[in-house]
C-alpha cells in the first residue's frame, strides 16, 4: 500500500448496524415497518406530511442515543493520521463518524454524508439548512427565516443525492476505493465501484457477506464491521 495516498471510503448501514442503528433492508428493518413509499419520498411528505415527520423524528431521537463502535472509531483514527487525501462518504444519516472524531479541525471536512443527515433541518423557503436536535411534528420556525417550511434534511428515493460532482472528482483523484457496509443495492452509490473499476482504481470490500456488487472488487473481505474495518486501518496505517 506503499503507492496509495489518496482514498474514497463509501460507508452504508451495515458500518452502524453494531451500534444498535437498524439497516433498512435486513429482516426486522425499516421497510419491514414502513414502506417506503409512505415515509421516504416528496409524494409521502405532500399526502401525509404528519407521518413521515413522526417517523423521522423517532429516528432523529433513537439516533442520538447510539453509541460509535470500533469501525468508526477505526476511521477517525485514520482520518487522523492519514498525510494523503481522504475522503469518507457515508450514505448513513446518522452522526456517528463525527462523534468517533473524524473530520474534526479541517478546513473541509473529510466527512460527506450523501443521503444528508437526521440532525439537520432543511427549510424549503430559504433553503437554510440548520442542526436540529428535536421534533419537527409541530412545525416550527425556521432559525433563519422563520418560515414553518422546514422538513428532514435526508435525501429521499427519487432525490438527488448531495454532492455528487464532489465524489466523482474524489473517485477521478483516488488511488483505492473502499465500500464498507454496503448493500450495493442504492445507486448512484452501489455505481460507484463501477465507476472506480473504470478509472483503473484498486478496489477492496469489507462488508459482513457479499453484496450485490461483491464480484466489481478486486478485493473482498467479509465479517463484521467492528473487526474488519480496525484490521484494515492498521494495515494502511502501517504500510504508510
Amino acid at each position: 500500500m506503499t503507492d496509495i495516498r489518496n482514498i474514497v471510503i463509501l460507508t452504508g448501514a451495515g458500518i452502524s448496524a453494531e451500534s444498535g442503528i437498524d439497516t433498512f433492508r435486513d429482516a426486522g428493518g425499516l421497510w419491514e415497518q414502513h414502506k417506503v413509499e409512505d415515509v421516504a419520498t416528496p409524494e409521502a411528505f405532500a399526502r401525509d406530511p404528519d407521518l413521515v415527520l413522526r417517523f423521522y423524528d423517532m429516528r432523529r431521537e433513537a439516533i442520538q442515543t447510539k453509541q460509535t463502535n470500533p469501525a468508526h472509531e477505526a476511521l477517525a483514527r485514520l482520518d487522523e493520521h492519514w498525510d494523503g487525501d481522504l475522503l469518507i462518504v457515508t450514505q448513513n444519516v446518522d452522526d456517528l463518524h463525527e462523534r468517533a472524531g473524524s473530520q474534526i479541525g479541517l478546513e473541509e471536512t473529510r466527512v460527506l454524508h450523501m443521503h444528508g443527515t437526521h440532525l439537520n433541518a432543511w427549510c424549503t423557503a430559504c433553503d437554510v439548512r440548520s442542526p436540529w436536535r428535536t421534533t419537527l411534528i409541530d412545525r416550527p420556525a425556521c432559525p433563519e427565516c422563520g418560515e414553518r417550511a422546514l422538513r428532514p434534511d435526508v435525501v429521499w428515493f427519487g432525490e438527488m443525492p448531495y454532492e455528487m460532482e464532489r465524489i466523482y472528482a474524489a473517485l477521478r483523484e483516488a488511488d483505492l476505493f473502499v465500500s464498507i457496509g454496503t448493500s450495493g443495492a442504492v445507486y448512484p452509490a452501489a455505481g460507484f465501484v463501477q465507476e472506480a473499476k473504470a478509472l483503473g482504481v484498486p478496489t477492496l470490500e469489507l462488508n459482513l457477506e457479499p453484496s450485490q456488487g461483491s464480484a466489481w472488487f478486486d478485493e473482498a473481505r467479509h465479517g463484521p464491521a467492528s473487526a474488519l474495518v480496525p484490521q484494515w486501518v492498521d494495515e494502511v496505517l502501517s504500510s504508510d
